[in-house]
Order: structure tokens, then C-alpha cells, then sequence
């Protein structure tokens, strides 16, 4: 019989639903933003956004995995955690226990934010699955900045609080790409304190890609990794649509490449986060985003043994 009705708007036509026998890789969506920003308020917009511009992008890359990733990874679409944007306290665990469902099923989560808050709830439900567990952070920022009690959890403090609770071990894990202006002093040598390695934009483009992700591999070897990225690692003139641009970032090209080195790594859960659509021209950042989590497709068909 001919089909009626459009089915509800998935990340490039995925399957919608829970993960079921097979599935190696769940799309959820993280429609949160902290609404504190002083004018760049809509991350939370994010998912829907670049759902919506996945329509752009094709399965299949001749050049680099010419087969269906998606169906073979059992891809499927969760869609989105139920909650209210800026209700931080009440949206974070209902974050946790969306990723939660994905991870007990033996998938790899891959969220959409979102601000970067969402990464903390998504840390969370991976390290207790998965216990060990390491971050590798691409941004232009540390997100371990210091808090004060009455602002613990927001866009600035999920690694921080990351390392405080133990979800992930710093001592092995890394922020890279990180550049540009800051809102106070020392949140180098806080996030140093907190035991992270940092990895400037500057230094990552002078030893290279492949250098810098050897040295991370031979340290983390065999450990599950939690792979954040924050859309703002790329420069404001191919990713505007950002939570806080910041100039001399990564082109497509370099963002692509870094990506593609991340092999013969144990990832578990992923989240790609700060796509703000009131910003975002000519929907650059979203679709930017979309082709992103494809190549994270791609890499997770490989370290699974999917693809030659």
C-alpha cells in the first residue's frame, strides 16, 4: 500500500525509536540550554536544527566508507529528552536516564545539544557503565572553569564537576583545540589542577593531528572513551551558529581530519553540543554538525569491525 504519512523528522531518515538487538549507535536529542548566556540563548533548538539539516547529507562515501554505515551500526533515532529548558536541576537527570536507557542496551549514545551542560548528564550515565572512564574534550574551551555554590552547574562547569565527582579519570583526559579569550584569569591552570591535560589550537596545529592523537591513544590504550564536541573547536566563518564563536578555530577541513584520526579508540558514548539556530547563517553550523556525526558514524562502523 502507498505510504499516507510522513514519519516524524529523524537524524538522516533513522529508524525512530529505542535501540533493539543489533543497534550499535542511538541519536538523542538534548533540547537544553542553561538561558543564561547574555545574548546567545537558543542552543536548545539544537537537535531539531540539525535533524533538519541531515537531509543534506548522503549515506554513502565512495571515497572513505563506501557502504550504508547506518545500517549496519542498527542506527536508530530516540529523539529527544523530555524537559524544560533552563530548569537546569530538573533537566539534567532526566538527561542521565534518557542516555542511561541507550547505554544498558550495549549502544553507543550520540547526543545532540544543546549548550555544553548536556555533557555532564551524558558523562554521568557512561561512567557508570563504564567505569574507567576518559574524556577527550574538543572545544575552544576548557568547560572546567572554577564555580561559586550558588551557580555549580552550568555551560562553563561540566568538566570541572566531571572531575569532582569522579566520572571520568582528568589525570587521562584531554581538552583540545582550546583558544581565544576567556571571561576571567587562570582557567588553564585550574583545569591543570583539576589534573586535565590541555592542548592549545596552536600546539595541536603545530605537532598535527596524528602526533597529537598518537600520544593520546598510547595513554589511554584500552579505556572507554567519552568523546565531547563542541561545535565553537571550528572558526566562527564555517560554524556562526555557535554559543560562543571565537576566532582562529578549525576550518571544515581540519575539523574533518581531526575527526577522522580518532581511530583504534574505545568510545562509548558521544555528544556534539552549542548549535544555536538564531545565529546559525545559512544553517552553516547545523549542517556543519550533521556531516560531523556521519564521520562519527563512519569511525564507530570501524572500531567495531563493520567496515574494512
Amino acid at each position: 500500500m502507498e505510504a499516507l504519512f510522513h514519519q516524524p523528522m529523524t537524524f538522516m531518515g533513522l529508524p525512530a525509536g529505542r535501540p533493539g538487538p543489533g543497534c550499535r549507535a542511538a541519536i538523542l536529542g538534548a533540547p537544553f540550554d542553561c538561558g543564561t548566556h547574555p545574548f546567545r540563548v537558543g542552543a536548545r533548538q539544537g537537535p531539531a536544527h540539525v535533524r533538519q539539516q541531515s537531509g543534506l547529507i548522503r549515506r554513502y562515501h565512495p571515497a572513505l566508507a563506501d557502504a550504508d554505515v547506518l545500517t549496519l551500526l542498527g542506527a536508530v533515532d530516540c529523539g529527544d529528552a523530555i524537559l524544560t529548558p533552563g530548569r537546569i536541576e530538573d533537566a539534567l537527570p532526566r538527561i542521565e536516564a534518557a542516555a542511561t536507557s541507550i547505554l544498558e542496551t550495549g549502544a553507543v549514545p550520540i547526543g545532540i545539544g544543546g549548550d555544553g551542560s548536556v555533557s555532564l548528564p551524558l558523562m554521568r550515565a557512561a561512567a557508570r557503565q563504564h567505569p574507567g572512564l576518559v574524556a577527550l574534550h574538543i572545544d575552544s574551551h576548557t568547560d572546567a572553569y572554577p564555580y561559586v555554590p550558588e551557580d555549580r552547574y552550568n555551560a562553563a562547569t561540566q568538566f570541572t564537576n566531571a572531575a569532582e565527582e569522579g566520572l571520568v579519570d582528568a589525570a587521562l583526559s584531554w581538552h583540545v583545540g582550546i583558544r581565544g579569550f576567556t571571561y576571567r584569569d587562570g582557567v588553564l591552570d585550574h583545569a591543570d589542577r583539576l589534573g586535565f591535560r590541555v592542548v592549545t589550537t596552536e600546539t595541536l596545529l603545530r605537532r598535527g593531528f596524528e602526533q597529537t592523537i598518537a600520544e593520546f591513544r598510547h595513554a589511554v590504550a584500552e579505556r572507554p572513551v567519552y568523546l565531547c564536541w563542541d561545535m565553537d573547536v571550528f572558526d566562527p566563518s564555517v560554524a556562526p551558529g555557535v554559543c560562543t564563536p571565537s576566532w582562529g578555530g578549525l576550518s571544515s577541513r581540519e575539523g574533518i581530519e581531526l575527526l577522522r584520526s580518532l581511530t583504534d579508540l574505545n568510545i562509548v558514548a558521544v555528544d556534539f553540543n552549542t548549535v544555536s539556530p538564531p545565529q546559525d547563517v545559512n544553517d552553516m553550523a547545523a549542517h556543519l554538525c550533521a556531516h560531523m556525526i556521519m564521520e562519527t558514524m563512519v569511525l564507530l562502523a570501524r572500531q567495531f569491525g563493520l567496515l574494512a
